[in-house]
């Protein structure tokens, strides 16, 4: 599993994305882009700038294989 922080706009707060080894992902609105790093660093996650790094192919999959389930 790895974590994803989006960063927070005039619009939405800081929010953690995780996203499992078969792409299902989960996305949560956090207090803090720091509580998303401690919450990541404390549970030996991989934390990623999603705005920098963008999200992982396994992701866009999990999507479409969901999508086609209709």
């Amino acid at each position: 599993m790895e974590a994803f922080i989006e960063q927070p706009t005039t619009m939405t707060r800081a929010t953690l994305l995780l996203i499992a080894s078969d792409g299902e992902w989960t996305r949560r609105s956090v207090g803090s882009v720091e509580w998303a790093r401690k919450f990541a660093s404390g549970h030996r996650l991989p934390a990623y700038d999603a705005g920098v790094v963008g999200y992982p192919q396994r992701m866009r999959d999990y999507n479409a294989r969901r999508r086609s389930r209709g």
